[in-house]
């Protein structure tokens, strides 16, 4: 059989290059594709809470008031699936960045930020409170977990905040300027639409801003994660 018999019916030539990735590289991809799916994943199932549940006020109560009432698990169990995929996407972000500016610490912030989501809903769950669910009084009965939900939600927040920016400088770096751009709004964002929820005891207008932020820092998100596994196995060792 001839050479060009051989390529025309398709065989692969020994050492020749294979379509399929290697394994360390459809390894990194598969933990990066977590953070593609982590916002959107968050966001659908509690927008779908907010707008069934009886009580619930989308204007008005935070999202981790959904962890509470009958069918609190499902907000439960949507913090902590949500911060496992923010692990899995933080190793797979480690392996993409392959060292460099930020290659240790921003997949660190973005692994802190996935394990404080989790545990801020799966440990330190939030107490009833503002009516929600109904039956609940308008201030909470502070438990441990209740007291502790918040502190650990703004630790896990501003650890996020931080890893747009170590991302941000490295993108400058990289001469990414729109990604930088964009790295560093996300994490304005983000920080504002926080700090207005924490300052303005729960009015209308922070509570929906707050959303709008936790929409744009997870849109960040997947768009990092599509970034670097478009370019996993090309300029990285995977």
């Amino acid at each position: 059989m001839t050479l060009q018999s051989i390529t025309m019916t398709g065989a692969a030539l020994p050492g020749a290059p294979s379509d399929t990735p290697p394994l360390p590289v459809r390894v990194t991809r598969s933990l990066l594709g977590y953070g593609v799916i982590a916002g959107p994943f968050y966001v659908v199932v509690s927008l779908a809470q907010a707008l069934t549940r009886d009580g619930f006020d989308l204007t008005r109560h935070p999202w981790s008031l959904l962890a509470n009432g009958e069918l609190g698990w499902i907000q439960v169990a949507n913090f902590t699936v949500t911060g496992a995929m923010l692990v899995a996407f933080a190793v797979g972000l480690r392996r993409a960045l392959a060292g460099g500016r930020g290659g240790r610490w921003a997949p660190r912030l973005i692994g802190a930020f996935g394990v404080g989501m989790a545990l801020s809903a799966l440990v330190f769950r939030a107490d009833p409170a503002q009516g929600f669910p109904p039956g609940a009084p308008e201030q909470p009965e502070l438990t441990w977990h209740g007291a502790l939900h918040y502190p650990v939600a703004g630790v896990a927040f501003l650890c996020l905040v931080v890893a747009c920016f170590v991302l941000g400088s490295r993108f400058v770096a990289e001469g990414r300027r729109g990604w930088a751009a964009f790295s560093r709004i996300a994490g304005v964002v983000f920080l504002v639409g926080f700090a207005g929820l924490s300052a303005s005891a729960g009015a209308s207008w922070s509570v929906m801003s707050f959303i709008v932020a936790l929409v744009v820092v997870f849109a960040w998100i997947s768009a990092v994660a599509v970034h670097y596994y478009r370019r996993a196995g090309e300029d990285t060792n995977g």
